[in-house]
């Protein structure tokens, strides 16, 4: 061999090296993150959507009662730090908390860990407290509900965050527009001990995602109109760029197989790059490699680092996603009390080492197959959709009443919080059929439908 096949192999060799380097280091992370049992908690993402009191219209960024003047209005009320882009207000930060604002203006509160639902309880009904008089004068309501009644995505505008409308660029999926303009949803954090706590409830959380997203459909109403769908956010969502959301990979419903945190990170190395950021300057990619190709062969003149590993984590969005917590991202927003229930089914599952197995017991009959047609069938029948010779139905209750023991077993009366949801989806019902019913009886009147969902 000539010298430069020599060394062209051994720069190669040294690269892969570095990515493997790379890839170590992250899951290393992971294994620093785990805690230990008698230190689990608790997190929430809660997701709404601001309109304005006398249109119904979703509410801009830059108008005289917009979303800017909402977060400059509730930094000067309470003292929180701003979070910007290019000095453009986007966030607040105080503490372990932010609210913060997704790429239409919907409202988002970043709640800090919690020990138990009562805490975050107590933080939700606190922000809100701090909230609802800025919003009152602003002439804002803001709505528990998933997606914008009367606003089509296509004419809200993306903040002044160049992320976002880097994102809006180069996302493919004919929805993504509806996704990132219209949609709120509620995310879960929940902590692991060891990698195989961490892989089992990762695994656990996407065989039960359709069934969450049956049990919580609560969007039929979009655009004025029934759109034949109970949840119109999750049909959004299966329409969004498909590399980079879903169910992640057959291996995890491959019962004989384990999935691993170099399963997952070599997953998120696998997903096409967008953009990466030097010097506060972004850098697009848009997707015309993948991280894997970008660490081993750098993009231009720049080279993969940590960092931008770490940024492309954030633009992958799995049903399920791995970070230093699991965080179920694939629950509609939802009104009062059931809300809570969200967090409760989760910690009444993934807390209790019986309610783990007793899921996989009851679900492990079903292939990915099943869970990818599900998923699909999942946001225009909710509970009605057919899985085998079952409903949704039948398995949503099992469920239900195996978070309920677990949460039973817990000893902190927290099973409380679960029994809104309960009691709708023992009746046969999702969120979705009370709405349904609330808009016929009052023969598609906005205004009694925007009193119904909206924050009080």
């Amino acid at each position: 061999m000539t010298f430069d096949i020599v060394t062209t192999m051994v720069i190669k060799k040294l690269e892969e090296n570095k990515i493997e380097m790379m890839k170590t280091a992250i899951c290393r992370d992971f294994y620093l993150s785990c805690k230990k049992k008698t230190d689990l908690k608790i997190g929430m993402e809660l997701e709404r959507l601001p309109i304005y009191k006398n249109s119904y219209q979703a509410v801009d960024y830059f108008g005289a009662n917009g979303m800017y003047r909402f977060l400059r209005q509730l930094a000067y009320n309470d003292e929180w730090r701003y979070i910007t882009d290019l000095n453009f207000i986007n966030g607040l930060k105080k503490s372990d908390t932010t609210i913060t604002l997704e790429p239409g203006g919907q409202c988002e509160y970043s709640l800090s860990p919690c020990d138990n639902l009562f805490q975050l309880k107590n933080q939700v009904e606190s922000l809100d407290n701090k909230v609802l008089p800025i919003l009152d004068f602003l002439g804002i309501s803001m709505l528990e509900y998933p997606i914008t009644p009367l606003t089509d995505g296509r004419n809200i505008e993306i903040i002044p965050k160049r992320r976002y409308q880097t994102m809006a660029k180069y996302m493919n999926g004919e929805r993504c527009f509806s996704m990132m303009r219209e949609t709120a949803g509620i995310q879960v954090a929940l902590d692991y001990t060891d990698e195989i706590d961490a892989m089992q409830k990762y695994k656990i959380a996407m065989m039960i995602s359709p069934f969450i997203t049956a049990i919580f459909a609560n969007s039929p109403i979009r655009c004025g109109k029934i759109t034949g769908y109970k949840s119109t956010r999750a049909l959004a969502w299966l329409n969004t760029d498909e590399k980079r959301c879903g169910l992640v990979s057959e291996k995890i419903f491959d019962h004989k197989q384990n999935f691993s945190f170099s399963d997952y990170v070599n997953k998120v190395f696998s997903v096409p790059l967008l953009f990466i950021q030097r010097d506060n300057k972004i850098i697009e990619i848009g997707g015309k490699i993948d991280f894997e190709q970008f660490a081993l062969n750098g993009w231009q003149e720049h080279s993969a680092t940590r960092e931008d590993y770490d940024l492309h984590a954030t633009l992958f969005f799995p049903e399920v996603r791995l970070k230093n917590i699991i965080e179920v991202r694939n629950q509609d927003c939802q009104k009062g009390a059931l809300k809570y229930s969200i967090p409760a089914l989760y910690k009444g599952i993934f807390y209790n080492s019986d309610s783990i197995q007793n899921i996989f017991e009851l679900l492990k009959i079903f292939s990915y197959k099943d869970f990818q047609e599900l998923r699909y069938n999942v946001p225009k029948s909710a509970l009605d959709t057919k899985i085998g010779k079952k409903r949704v139905l039948d398995y949503a209750k099992n469920i239900l009443n195996i978070a309920f023991q677990g949460l039973v077993k817990l000893q902190n009366d927290e099973e409380k919080f679960l029994e809104p949801i309960m009691e709708l989806t023992y009746d046969g019902l999702c969120p979705a059929d009370i709405i349904l019913k609330e808009w016929e009886k009052s023969k598609h009147n906005m205004s009694d439908f925007i009193e119904y969902v909206r924050l009080k």
